[in-house]
């Protein structure tokens, strides 16, 4: 495992963005002050891409964390290209990858990024070249680990013919599982699973069926969602995103929760539930 198995949820940075994750946020000295409280709570992982912005929350955790603490791991990602908000189209040509990779350790003023990501898997270029590059510039001591986003069981296992896979980060969450060949494929191969949208990019904290249910426990919608996130696979490392700080603190909450079987399908027939109404 790449992470403390005791702070197994880390911060996604997407939310630092403006309006269809391009550009800056209305309050870019908020955004800067939530990466500082999550490091502050006790956070070890956060992850970036250089995509979300572009560059600007690579940009912003460089301002906000830098001296970095010891212990902190910060993935990013490469690949892809943005036309505009919430336009996104991959480009994996090898010397497009490097050029990521140089940048982001330039824009984070990092010696080597911790976790690399192949954002997409471009189908315009052999895999063998977008990896080939990423372990070239690992070798080169710029990259300590690779992962992959966005992937199925049949691309994992190609690509993990080809060199080591650390980490793949797919969306998956209470109401959307249909990544759970790939969480089955990590669990069996020992990869760190992240999942993106773990609380399905807000809906699981509107008032429904989950809510109903969280009152239970005591928790709040979001917190029960990660909840069963971390009792679902010991190799899951959620990654919640917000750009304020009273929602960072409640999520980091649910590393106290406790879950039993009974209660995890409990909670997953709720969500269930709500999905369907």
């Amino acid at each position: 495992m790449l992470f403390s198995s005791d702070r197994r949820i880390g911060f996604g940075s997407m939310q630092l963005t403006g309006p269809g994750h391009w550009a800056a946020p209305d309050d870019p000295e908020q955004a800067m002050q939530v990466l500082r409280d999550a490091v502050d709570a006790g956070v070890t992982h956060i992850d970036t891409a250089d995509a979300y912005g572009p560059f600007t929350a690579e940009k912003y955790i460089r301002k906000a964390l830098r001296p970095y603490p010891d212990g902190l791991v910060i993935a990013t990602k490469g690949g892809m290209t943005r036309q505009g908000p919430n336009r996104w189209a991959p480009c994996g040509r090898p010397e497009y990858l490097r050029q990521c990779v140089e940048m982001s350790l330039r824009r984070l003023q990092l010696e080597r990024i911790d976790l690399y990501y192949l954002h997409r898997i471009d189908p315009a270029v052999p895999l063998e070249d977008q990896l080939g590059v990423l372990r070239d510039m690992q070798a080169e001591g710029k990259i300590g680990n690779i992962g992959l986003s966005k992937v199925t069981v049949e691309q994992l296992r190609t690509a993990g013919a080809l060199t080591d896979i650390a980490a793949v980060s797919n969306k998956y969450n209470l109401t959307d599982q249909a990544s759970e060949d790939v969480l089955q494929h990590c669990e069996t191969a020992g990869i760190t699973f992240v999942p993106y949208a773990p609380i399905a990019s807000g809906a699981l904290i509107k008032p429904s069926a989950l809510g109903e249910v969280a009152e239970d426990y005591g928790a709040a919608p979001a917190q029960l969602a990660l909840a069963w996130l971390l009792h679902r696979s010991p190799v899951i490392t959620p990654i919640p995103g917000t750009s304020s700080s009273t929602h960072l603190h409640e999520n980091l909450a649910a590393n106290q929760i406790k879950l039993t079987p009974e209660d995890m399908a409990a909670i997953e027939l709720a969500a269930t539930t709500r999905g369907q109404a």
